[in-house]
């Protein structure tokens, strides 16, 4: 959903009227595209957002900061120059252009009162954010447009500053609603009615004009030929109140979310488009709404992006690792006939004077067979007996060490295995970006995640495991990642606060607090059924879940986070879909 130019009109009213001969205290540039500036008036100070992001540019007041640079980038070192002090003169918006000029007085270094200009254009892929001087040419921007990017307007220091080039549309602003229905009708038959006002209205976006088809249509697919008298009749009225709407700036902002609270699309009036797919949620203000939309679906982006980049990690790291536990055990039971090497070594030794320098194969009797078979020993023959023997008990010791180590590393590669696939889990139970973190840290301290040379990791801040509360009272706190699980089992549990964890499957820890006494059936069954909710076997219908004293669960040394090892231990059956209906 773009930013169209009936909202902006509606956001230069509500900017103006709310940040009317503020000043500038404070110009932050958190990125390459996104700048804040910070204005107070008498009444409140309030933090003005132009975003020049091509897939969420836009310009309103925010609640949310990004995280500012240490070193500002030169474009905001000149707007600080510029701009610091001045006072907001006027919002002004040409026709229902994509764009708002913010006009400030600001002070030269002569002293003298000049009026500069920030032009901030919302144009999808082509935004920017310019700065003007008072003779019209343009300063700096966020971007500069050259000859190789663009033919038609270019945006360079020293040029002068020109609108972007005109559509050739009708602005509601000041034309009749009759010549729009009069310029569809020069459009081809078969245009559908939505597009048809899409393409004869300037400002409006492509939500506004299905949202008119809909209304005129009640459902039903129209062309802007094949309208019956009574449905042009019924266009034309909204059209007069949807440029009455425009030109009072008196529409109320609404957002449509899906049925899985992600948000799709938001505009100026009521949208009953979706129908029952979609919730339609009122906002208090443009700012907040554009706050909301751009806030939310961002943070899904990004989440989904990181979750990728995680995602992707852990399943090259657990292939690599199958693989490796395969090729190990492949080599593992090669290993296992070692004790015919040294059988044939021992055969060697004990009738070396049978066998003839230069020999490639000997049969002798094999003393440790009951019957005494014949066994045939292949022979290097540049090697005399005594060395023949000596390369077969090498063999012999060396298949020994590599069972041993082989054991050993295959052990640790399922440890390792293991771990990941709890991970694996942490990572589908995510929903925050500060879960995400997290998890990239706990693979970092790991060493399956590289540091960065020179770059000083955050200490992650401390967070809370979840709670819930059972229906007689009691306190269950479930983990959220493997370091939270470790500081709920071995540091907040008391010894008689049961423990709670889903049975050969990865998954949360879950505590119930005790405080030293019994707890109800009702309460147990309640924090089994949380683990086996907060785990694989979330969506079986009868999960095992393992419950003990926390005295009962250790860690043991060395081992992964998460890992743990338990005794004396009861295993219930629940439904983890209770939780989902509690």
């Amino acid at each position: 959903m773009a930013l169209d130019g009936a909202c902006l009109h509606h956001l230069q009213k509500e900017i103006w009227d709310r940040a009317k001969e503020a000043r500038i205290d404070k110009i932050y540039q958190p990125n390459r595209d996104e700048l804040v500036f910070v204005l107070r008036t008498r009444k409140e100070r309030m933090n003005l957002l132009l975003s020049a992001r091509a897939n969420s540019a836009r310009v309103h007041f925010t609640q949310v900061l990004p995280e500012n640079p240490a070193q500002p980038p030169m474009f905001c070192m000149l707007l600080r120059k510029r701009f610091t002090g001045g006072r907001l003169l006027r919002v002004e918006q040409p026709g229902l252009e994509r764009l708002l000029v913010f006009v400030f007085d600001t002070v030269n270094e002569l002293g003298d009162h000049v009026e500069m200009r920030l032009v901030a254009e919302v144009m999808g892929r082509y935004s920017n954010v310019i700065l003007v001087d008072p003779e019209g040419k343009i300063v700096d921007s966020l971007r500069r447009v050259d000859a190789d990017m663009s033919s038609e307007r270019w945006i360079l220091p020293g040029l002068a500053y020109r609108l972007p080039p005109p559509q050739d549309k009708l602005c509601l602003l000041d034309t009749e609603p009759e010549a729009v229905l009069a310029h569809m009708d020069a459009l081809p038959r078969d245009f559908e009615l939505s597009k048809a006002l899409l393409q004869v209205l300037q400002g409006v976006s492509p939500i506004v004009c299905r949202e008119l088809a809909f209304q005129v249509g009640k459902g039903a697919a129209l062309t802007a030929k094949t309208m019956t008298d009574s449905q042009r009749d019924k266009l034309l009225f909204l059209l007069h109140r949807l440029k009455e709407t425009v030109i009072q700036a008196n529409g109320t902002p609404f957002m449509v979310v899906s049925l899985q609270k992600k948000p799709m699309d938001f505009s100026f009036f009521h949208i009953g488009q979706y129908g029952s797919s979609a919730i339609e949620r009122p906002c208090d203000s443009f700012s907040q709404l554009l706050d909301d939309f751009y806030t939310e679906r961002d943070t899904q982006e990004r989440m989904r992006v990181r979750e990728q980049d995680l995602l992707r990690l852990l399943t090259t790291v657990s292939e690599r690792l199958s693989r490796k536990i395969a090729n190990q055990t492949a080599e593992l039971t090669q290993s296992a006939n070692r004790e015919q090497l040294r059988i044939m070594g021992d055969l060697l030794s004990a009738n070396q004077y049978q066998i003839q320098k230069g020999s490639s194969r000997v049969v002798l009797s094999n003393f440790y067979s009951e019957n005494g078979e014949e066994i045939e020993i292949p022979l290097d023959p540049a090697l005399t007996p005594n060395q023949n023997a000596q390369k077969y008990y090498k063999e012999y010791r060396k298949a020994r060490t590599a069972e041993e180590k082989l054991t050993e590393q295959i052990a640790i590669a399922k440890e390792d295995l293991l771990y990941l696939d709890s991970v694996l889990e942490e990572l589908s139970r995510a929903r925050t970006e500060k879960e995400l973190v997290a998890i990239r840290l706990e693979l970092m301290e790991q060493g399956y995640i590289r540091k960065t040379k020179g770059k000083k990791i955050q200490p992650q801040q401390h967070s809370e495991p979840l709670r819930f509360t059972t229906t007689d009272g009691s306190v269950v706190l479930v983990g959220r990642n493997n370091r939270q699980n470790d500081q709920l089992t071995l540091k907040t549990a008391k010894n008689y606060d049961m423990w709670f964890h889903v049975k050969n499957m990865p998954g949360s820890h879950v505590i119930l607090l005790t405080n030293g006494k019994d707890p109800s059936p009702s309460a147990m069954e309640e924090a089994a059924v949380l683990a086996a909710h907060y785990s694989r076997g979330k969506d079986s219908s009868q999960v095992p879940v393992d419950y003990t004293y926390a005295k009962h669960v250790t860690k043991p040394q060395g081992a992964k986070p998460g890992r743990v090892i338990y005794v004396q231990y009861k295993t219930l059956y629940v439904d983890p879909h209770q939780a989902e209906e509690k």
